[in-house]
């Protein structure tokens, strides 16, 4: 937790303010302390997107980054603790334990939305390709890691939030699995810092500003993107934070081209975080900023420094728009009015607002009136305060608020509903910051009482709109993940691999040097079912429900354990056995195939009685002398949890007994077996069909009262939609040691009918 949620970010905002440092040091302008970290990000991002367009020239990503941190500090890194500043250092601090909170108090430095949105494998597996190889994809065989990157990365996706996360992971020597919710933390720090210089315009109150600025990059929907992996979202807030003072900024140095030069330099990262198509997101400050620069120093200087700005522009952006043009192909259903992706429904544009009572964005509010209430609270006070902005020429806060709101309208007037809910998101600080400021203005007009109301219901909305979906947070199990990735490291390049349940994280990212697909992901291989179909998206299946020559293309199986998990074809041997998952392989060559494979059981134990007419037609399809080759081992026991998840369940035998439940936990489960504690398990999420094991118990033979109580407590996580739970399956501890029995086919009928078998199979020579 600590590597994680301490040395990681603090390694990462070192590294950016170093970098921040030195762009100062280059342009021979001051830069306000509280952008220094967002402009060396900017600095990092545009300078290592150049060193990812050639292979051989990814290595020097995390010794460029390096460089120009430490050559910061150097040249200009004197004085920073002269400059180090209390409040706008508050402020940050505030907003990255906000954003830890989900995590850091489940007690697992793990991350968000699993499960709910898997597109933080693919930022996974793009952040792995890229600090490796760049854009390249030379040398990769057909896997779903290849196609994943095929997809997205050979189509020119932008990949600029995910350097620093890179680079970081790497010189903290931590996996990117446990470093990807901190990175997203930390640029919410990035958001507060923005914000804070911004409210300099109107505030003279440090400790107001330091409020104001957190409760702007506290806004829900931001929070709620943040929490099911939005990495180019809370990046591009960050951003959009940063260009808009340094607009300002340019405006009151009246044009100056070393002036310009961070401005520019934000921008292309802004570009670099969102495609070519992120101009929209600037054009409108930088309009704004060009409208005050012609009325300080006339039209023809402002176009000059117009041009230079964007020639400077257009040329950092460079690898961004020759690699994917101004909108990468794959931005192509950005447009249509049936992408909505994960979301349930189309967001309203209330939810701009940054105020949503409820614990999943995508679902109405739980207290609507309330919501709508304080939406609108909000609402008056921002137009109050741009307002009162525009009458003193305070010009940060209205082109801020103007800028990105009109945006934003722009994008949700043309866009798709899943660009829709990004582009609010991305704007969503807007207005609780400004409603922040504008209560801190009744304080500083004497005003306490309406300033104390208006802050305790805008910042109480934000927070309590946090809360719910602090409560309501799909957490990672980072025990399984961390056995997938143990499970990687054990298998090398022993591939071609397969995962038979629906894993993004292991087929994306932890199994990539193995060259893994899964059944029910994108793939190269067809990985069809013994009937002919494919698995659907989000399951996962048995090895005997797949097609047997489909299944021995892998010489790799990687099988999450379950009660009713059958034995592989008799090819593959065990390699390795966790808790979780099992790694099973067959030899490159040399082994005799499978002609035949009779596969048995069912959702809830592994084994069954095969029917004498099945086996009768695998003796009468064997030669003289051939053997047909069966798999024994123990059944399970299934029942279902009747109301109060009690079960009487009858145990047929003395012994050792894993106990399963079908479904997922939330947010933790204990385990009673003849009214004794057996077992305690905490938020362990899956997808459909698989089991959740609750403990393991010795029984007597005869019936046993088990029991699986489930609480609420104050960890995060503790809500949710709840998902169905049961049966409740008794398997035997050496379930998995099954044998194998070899029976000549003319003695076929008479040893294996009427008895219980995994499988049974007829094995060529």
């Amino acid at each position: 937790m600590i590597e994680a949620w301490v040395l990681f970010p603090a390694l990462l905002l070192g590294l950016a303010t170093g970098a921040g440092l030195l762009v100062e040091r280059v342009a021979g302008r001051h830069i306000p302390g509280a952008l220094l970290p967002a402009i060396g990000f900017s600095l990092i991002v545009v300078g290592c997107q150049f060193l990812t367009m050639a292979e051989w020239s990814a290595g020097l990503i995390v010794p460029f980054a390096l460089l120009m941190g430490v050559s910061g500090f150097v040249l200009g890194g004197r004085d920073l603790l002269g400059r180090l500043e209390l409040w706008p250092t508050v402020a940050a601090l505030a907003a990255f334990g906000a954003l830890a909170a989900p995590i850091v108090l489940s007690g697992e430095a793990t991350f968000a939305g699993y499960i709910k949105l898997d597109d933080t494998a693919t930022w996974m597996a793009l952040t792995d390709r890229v600090m490796e190889a760049g854009r390249s994809l030379d040398g990769l065989d057909p896997s779903t890691y290849e196609a994943t990157l095929h997809f997205n990365l050979g189509e020119g996706y932008p990949i600029g939030a995910f350097l620093l996360l890179g680079i970081g992971s790497a010189l903290s020597g931590q996996d990117v699995a446990w470093t990807i919710q901190p990175y997203m933390a930390a640029l919410g720090t990035l958001v507060a810092l923005g914000l804070w210089q911004m409210s300099g315009s109107l505030l003279e109150s440090r400790p107001l500003r330091a409020v104001a600025a957190f409760v702007g990059s506290q806004a829900a929907l931001l929070y709620g993107y943040y929490l099911w992996g939005g990495i180019k979202e809370i990046a591009a807030a960050a951003l959009l934070a940063t260009v808009v003072p340094l607009a300002i900024l340019a405006v009151e140095r009246q044009g100056q081209w070393r002036a310009l030069a961070p401005l520019a330099l934000a921008c292309a990262a802004l570009v670099g975080v969102l495609s070519g198509g992120g101009v929209v997101w600037f054009a409108a400050p930088l309009a704004g900023a060009l409208a005050l620069l012609v009325v300080r120093v006339g039209a023809v200087g402002a176009l000059r420094g117009a041009v230079w700005c964007s020639g400077l522009l257009a040329v950092l952006s460079a690898p961004v728009l020759m690699a994917g043009g101004l909108v990468p192909p794959t931005a192509a259903p950005l447009t249509s009015p049936e992408a909505t992706g994960n979301l349930i429904e189309p967001l309203g544009l209330e939810q701009v607002a940054g105020i949503w009572l409820g614990g999943d964005f995508r679902l109405g509010p739980e207290h609507a009136s309330v919501t709508y209430l304080l939406i609108v609270l909000a609402g008056t006070a921002t137009l109050s305060v741009l307002a009162y902005a525009w009458r003193k020429r305070a010009w940060t806060l209205p082109v801020y608020a103007a800028g990105t709101l009109g945006a934003c309208l722009v994008v949700y007037a043309f866009g798709s509903p899943w660009v829709d809910g990004k582009a609010l998101a991305i704007a969503s600080p807007v207005i609780p910051f400004a409603a922040a400021v504008g209560s801190a203005l009744l304080f500083a007009r004497g005003l306490r009482a309406q300033g104390a109301a208006l802050l305790a219901l805008v910042l109480g909305g934000v927070l309590a709109s946090n809360v719910l979906q602090y409560r309501d947070v799909n957490l990672a199990p980072r025990d399984q993940l961390a056995e997938l990735q143990r499970a990687g490291e054990m298998i090398g390049d022993a591939g071609p691999s397969l995962l038979t349940e629906y894993q993004p994280y292991g087929a994306r990212h932890f199994l990539r040097d193995a060259d893994p697909e899964a059944a029910a992901e994108l793939r190269r291989r067809p990985v069809g079912l013994s009937n002919g179909e494919t698995l659907p998206k989000g399951e996962s299946a048995d090895t005997d429900r797949f097609d047997l020559s489909a299944l021995l293309t892998y010489r790799t199986l990687v099988l999450r354990r379950s009660p009713s998990q059958s034995r592989p074809p008799s090819p593959f041997e065990l390699r390795w056995r966790g808790e979780f998952y099992e790694v099973w392989q067959r030899p490159r060559r040399g082994f005799a195939p499978v002609i035949r494979h009779l596969g048995l059981g069912d959702s809830t134990s592994p084994v069954a009685r095969p029917s004498c007419a099945d086996v009768r037609e695998l003796a009468r399809l064997a030669t003289s002398g051939r053997m047909l080759t069966a798999a024994s081992r123990p059944g399970s026991e299934a029942v279902r949890l009747a109301r109060g998840h009690r079960a009487t369940v009858e145990v047929p035998r003395t012994g050792a007994y894993e106990i399963w439940l079908r479904g997922s936990v939330r947010p933790r489960a204990e385990l009673w077996v003849d009214g004794r504690a057996q077992g305690t398990v905490r938020h362990q999420l899956n997808n459909r069909g698989n089991y959740v094991k609750l403990g393991a118990v010795s029984l007597a033979e005869g019936p046993h009262q088990v029991e699986v109580r489930f609480d609420v407590d104050w960890r995060p996580g503790s809500g949710g939609i709840a998902t169905p739970a049961g049966p409740l399956v008794l398997s035997p501890t050496d379930v998995a040691e099954s044998r194998l029995l070899e029976v000549r086919s003319r003695e076929a009928e008479r040893r294996l009918c009427g008895r219980q078998w995994d499988w049974i199979e007829l094995v060529g020579a």
